[in-house]
């Protein structure tokens, strides 16, 4: 691998790419930190798309995309003097460094989990009123959930057991076949909601993460299908003039695969 020193040269050499584009470059000079936003949503995504696929050359190569952004919106910081790439750097830094006291200072930790509620009560003396603060409201709903548990398990809210966690599922679900029974939409929607945050709570319980978990069975769905799509063209016939007993035995092939 390379040296810290050819590191640093990269990421110079990366800003000053960014420092031409800025100056020289019709699209990239009219570019804001609004405008960039959704582009950087979207390469996220395909980043998470490449890690979930373990194609580790695309990694790479959307790691570098999404390294572009933090670079292009601290020029953008930096020419309006609120911030350069030095102050985002040093911020990390000092983040890091205030919470990890068990490495940069004289705290004792036993184990992962006692470093989780040191961050979250480390971050309640830095002045956030709530350990929800730092959950953004952007996020989708599966991944906010998710992030909700973890934040108010740090602070001690959590179930002590997974068959307690299992148990509130079965109430969850209880709860929402009185509902549908009763065929009122509103609370069948609020009752179903309760059903997966109680499921998302105990994947967390089993040590999955509910969003790869969910998006694993949507590339096993979508391949499957695709399979099912194929097959009918072979046949020269429209999936929708196929029966469900035809198309099943095309997706019972697909699921042997």
């Amino acid at each position: 691998m390379n040296s810290k020193q050819n590191q640093l040269q990269a990421f110079e050499r990366l800003l000053n790419i960014m420092d031409d584009l800025r100056e020289k470059c019709p699209w990239d000079k009219k570019q804001t930190l609004q405008s960039l936003r959704h582009l950087t949503i979207e390469e996220t995504y395909e980043l998470g798309d490449a890690i979930l696929d373990n194609d580790l050359n695309e990694v790479k190569k959307e790691l570098g995309d999404l390294l572009l952004h933090i670079v292009f919106y601290a020029k953008i910081g930096s020419e309006t003097n609120d911030f350069d790439i030095a102050d985002v750097c040093n911020e990390i830094c000092e983040k890091l460094i205030h919470r990890h006291p068990h490495i940069y200072s004289d705290v004792v930790v036993k184990d992962e989990e006692e470093v989780k509620q040191n961050w979250e009560k480390l971050k309640l003396k830095e002045g956030k009123k709530s350990v929800l603060e730092g959950v953004p409201k952007s996020l989708p709903a599966l991944v906010k959930a998710s992030r909700i548990q973890d934040k108010v398990k740090g602070v001690g809210f959590d179930w002590e057991e997974p068959h307690q966690v299992w148990d509130k599922v079965q109430e969850e679900l209880a709860e929402l076949q009185v509902e549908v029974e009763s065929g009122n939409q509103d609370k069948m929607e609020a009752e179903f909601g309760d059903v997966l945050f109680s499921m998302i709570n105990y994947a967390r319980f089993l040590n999955i993460n509910p969003e790869d978990a969910l998006e694993r069975t949507n590339k096993k769905f979508i391949k499957r299908f695709q399979y099912l799509e194929s097959k009918a063209g072979e046949l020269g016939k429209p999936l929708m003039d196929m029966t469900l007993a035809e198309m099943d035995v095309f997706w019972n092939e697909a699921k042997k695969l």
